[in-house]
């Protein structure tokens, strides 16, 4: 959560920065080269050390790596307002403050949009983008004992932690080893996919329905 309203914050800014400099490109305003220098100086300091304090922690957080990112927009862009104002001070070229104004934006909103699906696909519980579903049903159809699989979800239950349902078609003969097959399923997928939370629901041939989807259910089940 506290990754996605990073995310959307960085695109209203960056849109609201537009706008400015936009209005800024029509009429340039005085701008005073020395104030923009020294403060952007600053900010640059506080900023790189920040990024450089969490840049060893936003691999393997998306709230950390949203603020990796937020601080690193932020060193950008002072770099960028240092030249603009050097470039003030020597030349008197005020059109240069809204134009590095307006870069910096779609800078911003490139990241932001780049980034911010991760969040909403955690949130929304969408399948993890780094493991592929017809991997995980393969693994499982070839456990000992196993003849089907259907109802599979995955889903991002949360961050780097992958999860998964299904509803596991057992042989006959190998009805009476459930414990075994499902204590094997689980290590096959924690082993190959990292998935360490699942819920099997286990059927026998004959009741198991013939129709059902491979993934998912369909409007009938869910009714």
């Amino acid at each position: 959560m506290a990754a996605l309203i990073n995310y959307t914050t960085l695109i209203v800014i960056g849109l609201y920065l537009i706008y400015e400099g936009g209005m800024r490109l029509i009429e340039p305003p005085e701008v005073k080269g020395w104030t923009v220098v020294i403060i952007a100086g600053l900010a640059l300091v506080v900023d790189a050390l920040t990024a450089g304090l969490t840049y060893s922690m936003q691999k393997g957080s998306q709230n950390i790596r949203a603020l990796f990112l937020h601080n690193l927009s932020d060193a950008l862009a002072s770099v960028a307002v240092i030249v603009g104002g050097t470039l003030i001070i020597l030349y008197d070229m005020r059109w240069v403050d809204p134009a590095i104004t307006i870069g910096i934006a779609l800078y911003i909103l490139y990241l932001a949009f780049a980034e911010i699906g991760g969040p909403i696909r955690t949130l929304m519980l969408g399948s993890p983008p780094d493991i592929d579903g017809g991997d995980v049903v393969a693994v499982l159809r070839q456990t000992e004992g196993v003849s089907d699989v259907h109802h599979v979800h995955l889903w991002q239950m949360e961050e780097n932690a992958p999860a998964l349902d299904a509803h596991v078609v057992v042989e006959d003969v190998a009805w009476g080893q459930l414990e075994q097959i499902k204590a094997e399923l689980k290590t096959q997928i924690g082993a190959e996919f990292g998935i360490d939370h699942s819920t099997l629901e286990f059927e026998r041939n004959e009741a198991c329905d013939v129709e059902a989807p491979l993934f998912g259910h369909d409007k009938h089940q869910i009714e």
